[in-house]
C-alpha cells in the first residue's frame, strides 16, 4: 500500500524534470529578423482585434442546452463561442437601434 506522501514525492520529481526542460536555452541566432513589412502584416490570432475600447469580461449564466447549441454553431463556423455570442448580440443591437 502506498503512503499518501509517495504520490507527492513522485509528483515533485516529475515537476522537477519538467522545469529543467523548460529552463533549456533555445538558440534563435539562425532566425533572421522580421522586416517592417512582415511586422505590419501580422495579426492577432485567436483574440479580438485591438480597438478603441477593449472588450469587458463578464459572467453570464446560460441554459446548458443553449450553451451546447452555441458551441456547436461556433465549431461549425470555426470561431470561438464567446465571439459568436458577441456577434449575435451586436447584430441584434443594430436591428433594435
Amino acid at each position: 500500500m502506498k503512503k499518501r506522501s509517495d504520490s507527492s514525492v513522485e509528483g515533485w520529481r516529475i515537476a522537477k524534470k519538467t522545469s529543467a526542460i523548460k529552463k533549456r536555452k533555445i538558440d534563435y541566432s539562425d532566425i533572421p529578423p522580421l522586416t517592417d513589412e512582415q511586422l505590419a502584416s501580422m495579426r492577432r490570432v485567436g483574440r479580438p482585434p485591438l480597438g478603441d475600447e477593449p472588450r469587458q469580461l463578464i459572467a453570464i449564466r446560460l441554459d446548458p442546452k443553449v450553451l451546447r447549441w452555441l458551441r456547436a454553431v461556433a465549431t461549425k463556423r470555426q470561431v470561438p463561442y464567446q465571439s459568436l455570442i458577441n456577434d449575435m448580440l451586436a447584430s441584434e443591437m443594430k436591428k433594435v437601434g
